[in-house]
């Protein structure tokens, strides 16, 4: 067993392969030029290295103190003659270097300083309030900086020269994010360099995949053969005129751009061809595809990958299923910091890291910046989030070089709004530069289908008429706005053909197979095949998912999701039409924004306002009128990141605060495991991922294996199902009960059990 001597400072120590002894320590000073240097460079991204610099020398300034020296070699075993006996409570040590920061550099400087050291393990803090504050812990950290500074360290780890504040830190709007960047490239570098100590193996498989500059020619090679090579139709035509339009505009200024195209006007490949184009000529790090829905990120995902090649695409999302021999050491470590060519990830995950305050949330934001961001269905951005989020757009686009593409068919209202007496209700995104040069051209071009609204608006349908209308349908979809509606619905449709039920009351894996067949039904029925089939679904299939049917019936919503269920009708264009029935249902969709997009889209009827509703004219209209609804910024985000600059706060800012109120999706259900049984296997698998569980809970790929085997339930239900024996507890997680488990709409529950405003999809 190697001795430490008295006098080595020690930032991390390890055993060998055989847990038989202790190896040389990380030498804490060596541990901190490392860390200085890495984060100096990441940070030099964007004219900052200075700052990043000293953030790293500092960060672990308190573990000089003699408390913590003796702390990591009692804790560790380090140099106790049995090395099980259990070490002292844990010693604090990142206050330490962020009052050495401001006593280096006092007030604004120092305190920017003091945020990323005093949060390099807990996350970001707030200023004020309770004992996790910055302010709090900087008034009570004069016993951990004395004993700091009682030992002698070097000059060279306690001196830095003062950086100039860059611009976008100026801004009492913009410093947050500036300094979310700056912990960003510290907790990355911390993490790199302990991991080159801890972990030295995983140096080497890291940077394993290819460039952008490499998938540059294999992309377009490809899109040249599939051009080549496909039918002279008119909408081939079209689709080739759009990704010119994308391939032409690439060479443009980084900044904010818009691609208003209708569903099924090859919207996928035209915007990674702008991406791939954009960042050769701009020399961009990499590309980041946005997707509001993770049920169409693994179809687009696989898209990419035809394209690109199987390692060339970084998935990540919470509902990735990837088993671990088929997952490389190199893609799951660039997950951690999103240090890849091409990521796919979901909208929550990129905006609720662009706000976060964790570290291990946080880690990736530095290398957003200088990237190509493709926003896909823009118009899913929540509208009470819109202040915030916009404000982080243009931002990035502004400081960080960061060009958006914001890819939609149908196009929301981002930019500024003001009352009439010219007062700012939205600040809004400006100058975005819109590649297809006539819109509405482009819809009239593509137009597959004939909207046909409700003659009156307020007469409503009702299910059994509803199904009667289906019955004279031999091949139809119909979108509604709850799950039990699905399912009403579902039990009144004949039982002459095919019947198809599709809501989030079913896993993700049991939706999966069932669209599937739905597939490949549609295909027998291209074939010949003259069997009805039927299908009834939650608006979870207007996410992009591509089937393709000559008739949708869809429940009263606000337009874009009109559209998008419009999208689904005739669209590959095999039909002189299709035809998109609107009936307005006896119950209205639950409150909220649903709700709102609905009563929206009737008062333009009423109003005769709408003409042809996939218009961009008709769309604006809704968007307007929507958005002058509801508060932009409702839970306060911009002001909690606001900058506060008083004599007695220098620098005051509530990271924490904004995070946790930071929030795309209301988590209000509770999460489920279903046991679900796939026509692969004999038995649910779920039982053998619990059990693994059970004896190891840290088996990352078994979670993300039952994620897709899990369905999100009202709070309420739950609690209730739970009472009555039909959810139990296992592995530390809720599992449904087989007997309350259908194989046709997923969860089942008494109808006396349902939620009168059940949730949506």
């Amino acid at each position: 067993m190697r001795m430490l001597h008295e006098c080595d400072y020690v930032a991390h120590v390890k055993m060998d392969e055989h847990g038989e002894g202790w190896l040389e320590p990380h030498v804490l000073e060596a541990h901190l030029h490392k860390v200085a240097k890495l984060s100096g460079a990441k940070a030099d991204e964007f004219q900052s290295a200075g700052w990043g610099t000293a953030a790293g020398l500092w960060h672990d300034l308190g573990k000089f103190r003699p408390a913590f020296q003796q702390y990591i070699r009692d804790a560790s075993g380090y140099e106790r003659e049995n090395a099980h006996v259990e070490g002292p409570k844990r010693v604090t040590h990142s206050t330490a270097g962020a009052v050495h920061a401001i006593n280096q550099w006092p007030s604004v400087p120092g305190h920017i300083i003091a945020y990323l050291i005093a949060g390099h393990h807990a996350g970001l803090p707030d200023w004020l309030g309770n004992q996790g504050s910055l302010q709090f812990r900087l008034q009570n950290a004069g016993d951990e900086y004395s004993e700091a500074m009682s030992v002698e360290i070097p000059e060279h780890l306690l001196i830095a020269d003062q950086p100039a504040i860059p611009a976008p830190a100026r801004d009492p709007d913009s410093i947050s994010l500036w300094m979310r960047l700056l912990f960003s490239c510290l907790v990355d570098a911390d993490f790199l360099d302990t991991e080159s100590y801890m972990a030295p193996e995983r140096v080497g498989q890291r940077k394993q995949l290819p460039t952008l500059s490499e998938l540059h020619p294999v992309f377009f090679k490809k899109m040249k053969d599939l051009q080549t090579n496909a039918d002279d139709t008119p909408l081939n035509r079209t689709r080739k005129t759009i990704f010119d339009a994308c391939h032409h505009s690439a060479a443009e200024v980084s900044g904010l751009f818009s691609l208003t195209v209708p569903t099924g006007g090859g919207k996928t490949l035209a915007s990674l061809g702008f991406a791939l184009e954009h960042a050769r000529l701009h020399g961009k790090s990499r590309i980041i595809y946005a997707i509001p829905f993770t049920s169409i990120i693994e179809q687009n995902a696989s898209v990419f990958r035809h394209f690109l090649g199987e390692t060339a695409v970084l998935e990540h999302h919470s509902s990735l299923d990837v088993d671990p021999a088929a997952e490389s050491a190199g893609s799951r470590l660039a997950a951690e910091n999103w240090d890849a060519p091409l990521i796919v990830t979901t909208n929550v995950q990129l905006f609720e890291s662009l706000f976060a305050s964790r570290t291990s949330r946080c880690r990736k934001l530095h290398n957003i910046v200088n990237s190509v961001i493709v926003l896909d269905e823009a118009q899913q951005i929540p509208r009470d989030f819109h202040e915030p989020i916009t404000r982080v757009m243009q931002q990035m686009a502004d400081y960080f070089g960061v060009t958006w593409l914001l890819c939609t068919a149908t196009q929301p209202d981002l930019g500024k709004q003001a009352d009439p007496f010219g007062r700012v209700l939205h600040t809004g995104l400006g100058k975005v530069r819109e590649i297809i040069p006539e819109p509405a051209q482009l819809a009239s071009e593509l137009k597959r289908v004939e909207i046909e609204m409700p003659s009156d608006p307020d007469e409503t349908t009702s299910w059994e008429s509803l199904a009667n209308q289906l019955s004279g349908e031999p091949c139809a979809l119909v979108v509604v706005n709850k799950r039990q509606d699905a399912r009403t619905l579902f039990g009144l449709l004949p039982d002459d053909g095919d019947t198809y039920h599709l809501s989030a009351n079913m896993c993700a894996e049991h939706r999966s197979g069932v669209l599937k067949e739905i597939r490949n039904k549609l295909s027998e029925r291209q074939a010949g095949s003259t069997c009805p089939l039927r299908v009834v679904s939650t608006q979870l299939i207007e996410a992009g998912v591509d089937v393709d049917f000559p008739v949708v019936y869809r429940a009263m919503a606000g337009l874009d999701s009109i559209a998008q269920a419009a999208g689904r009708c005739n669209r590959e264009g095999r039909l002189s039409c299709g035809r998109v029935v609107v009936f307005q249902p006896e119950q209205l969709p639950p409150p909220g924004f649903l709700r709102q997009a609905a009563q929206v889209t009737t008062k333009l009827l009423r109003s005769g306002q709408l003409g042809d509703p996939l218009s961009p004219q008709a769309i604006q209209a809704f968007f307007s009128d929507l958005n002058a609804q509801g508060d932009r910024d409702k839970h306060g985000i911009c002001q909690l990141l606001k900058a506060d600059n008083t004599p007695d706060t220098p620098l005051g800012i509530q990271f924490r605060e904004a995070a946790d109120k930071f929030r795309l999706i209301n988590d209000v259900g509770v999460g489920v495991i279903v046991p679900f049984c796939p026509d692969r296997y004999e038995e649910t698998p779920i039982d053998q991922w619990l059990t693994m569980l059970e004896q190891d809970g840290s088996l990352k790929w078994v979670h993300r294996k039952l994620q897709r085997y899990s369905v999100t339930l009202p709070e309420s239900l739950a609690k209730q199902l739970y009472g009555m024996g039909a959810i139990y507890e296992r592995a530390g997680k809720f599992v449904v009960e087989s007997s309350h488990y259908h194989s046709v709409w997923g969860v089942q529950a008494p109808d006396s059990l349902i939620p009168a405003e059940s949730t949506v999809i």
